[in-house]
């Protein structure tokens, strides 16, 4: 069993910066791929970015393309969303999500495991 446990969001200003982190624990191989999902009131929830095992592979929302970094430390068993010039439109719920596969995708019925979020409020 994986577990994934997010920290970080916060209130913060349009142009602002916040980086946020996701514990996990359980099967390393478990969690091969890693993402992060966002969802704001009455909408779907989206992919924003993942990366793969290695840390190598990583894939970006053109939303957020430029702007958000995503990363890992195997040895800290962490993932980290970097998110610089904010804008109120990334205002959401994000969700740190592990699957198995090493292969990486942005469909959120694919991820096996997921955190309880953390929220994100950007205000302009």
């Amino acid at each position: 069993q994986v577990k994934l446990v997010e920290s970080g969001g916060a209130s913060v200003q349009a142009g602002g910066s916040l980086r946020l982190a996701c514990q996990a624990s359980g099967s390393p191989d478990a969690r091969n791929c890693m993402a992060w999902f966002r969802q704001a009131p009455g909408k779907e929830r989206d992919g924003v970015a993942s990366i793969s095992a290695a840390g190598t592979g990583t894939y970006y929302a053109d939303s957020v393309k430029g702007r958000f970094t995503i990363s890992r430390d195997n040895a800290k068993n962490a993932v980290y969303l970097q998110m610089n010039s904010l804008e109120p439109e990334d205002t959401a719920m994000y969700y740190c999500a592990a699957r198995p596969s090493r292969f990486c995708t942005s469909s959120a019925g694919l991820y096996n495991y997921w955190g309880q979020g953390t929220q994100v409020t950007v205000s302009s």
